[in-house]
């Protein structure tokens, strides 16, 4: 398909900056093909769900993986071939390595050491530093630290920021308030580095009232990579290459959601990615299979959903996958319609902003 079929026009000022605070304040559009549009919040969900239904959650963490640091080229002297470097870590692949998208990338070559946080605040050594091992499109590089496990990760809080999105990021800088309101209540799997944003509107006080409604949670986890945020560049979807991200299902888990499914409870995806790690794990005929390892999953209009009733989201960017994943799920004109709406009606926008409540499209 056409990314262009994909695009609308937002005005800067209904992208949020902070969240509302209480969480479950956030507006909720409830959009459903069939029976169209109703303006709610998130306080309401639980009137809004069905008792029995079961609320799918990404239990990831946000971890600081915004870094600064200093590149050296090797044998340089006397300050030569320093330059400043900004790393988003965005996947591990061993306990002392990552990848990440480091900007300026023109500025980094393989074998080139870069000092994270050289005003001395990591770990006893006073600096984090990682070699570069290789490089890739899009700024990638492969790191490897000098530390590793825990000492690294250790090393990282100390130094590192919490990566803002883009849109927010360019607005103003990250702070203290933003490493509790860029995290969900229930995270608890360290890895990610951004954050499943539709679980931000929850509150201890909204799942105690869910589950005197009989609405059930699970766990599942997924690691939101930085990728999350590339634009799509491709004019066609089909030459799109999604980025991978790492996920878990349990098999307590599994076996939990799939004995839902077999009593017609309905599974509601609290989020892109638990939706997106779930469809993965998911078989033809809708049975959900333990699952460990990366996915690549590239959801756009005509894939057929699997394993996912209804679907919590945030409001997404255009041409973005996010956008085409909720196109694919509830209809294209349907979602085009919503974001209007949203538009004209004041919601605020991405990670910090509003909600809405989907209902799958008919076959």
């Amino acid at each position: 398909m056409r990314v262009d079929l994909f695009d609308f026009e937002l005005p800067p000022e209904r992208i949020a900056l902070r969240p509302v605070s209480p969480r479950e304040s956030a507006r909720l559009l409830c959009v459903d093909p069939a029976r169209g549009l109703a303006d709610q919040t998130v306080g309401d969900l639980p009137s809004l769900l069905t008792p029995g239904d079961v609320l799918v959650f990404n239990d990831t963490k946000v971890i600081p993986a915004q870094l600064e640091g200093l590149r050296r080229r090797p044998g340089s002297v006397d300050g030569e071939g320093v330059a400043q470097i900004s790393a988003t870590l965005h996947m591990r692949e061993a306990p002392d390595r990552w990848l990440a998208f480091v900007r300026p990338g023109k500025r980094v070559k393989v074998g080139d050491r870069i000092a994270f946080g050289h005003g001395g605040n990591a770990c006893l050594a006073g600096t984090l530093e990682a070699t570069v091992e290789t490089r890739g499109e899009g700024g990638e590089a492969s790191l490897r630290f000098d530390l590793s496990g825990p000492a690294l990760d250790e090393a990282i809080a100390a130094v590192g920021h919490i990566p803002l999105p883009p849109y927010i990021a360019s607005k103003r800088p990250d702070d203290s308030q933003d490493r509790s309101d860029y995290q969900t209540v229930y995270a608890r799997e360290d890895g990610a580095v951004a954050a499943p944003t539709a679980g931000l509107h929850f509150t201890p006080d909204l799942f105690a009232r869910l589950a005197a409604r009989d609405i059930a949670a699970e766990y599942l986890t997924l690691h939101v990579g930085a990728g999350t945020f590339l634009p799509v560049k491709a004019e066609d979807t089909a030459d799109h290459r999604m980025h991978s991200e790492i996920g878990r299902v349990t098999e307590e888990s599994a076996e939990r959601l799939n004995a839902a499914r077999r009593e017609g409870r309905r599974i509601v995806s609290v989020g892109t990615t638990s939706l997106r790690l779930l469809e993965s794990a998911a078989d033809a005929d809708g049975t959900i299979r333990p699952f460990s390892g990366p996915t690549d999953i590239f959801i756009t209009p005509g894939y057929r959903f699997r394993a996912v009733d209804r679907l919590m989201t945030n409001f997404h960017l255009p041409r973005s996958t996010l956008f085409m994943l909720v196109s694919a799920f509830s209809g294209i004109d349907t979602m085009k319609s919503a974001y209007a709406h949203a538009i004209g009606n004041e919601y605020r926008f991405y990670s910090y902003g509003d909600a809405c409540l989907l209902d799958r499209a008919a076959a």
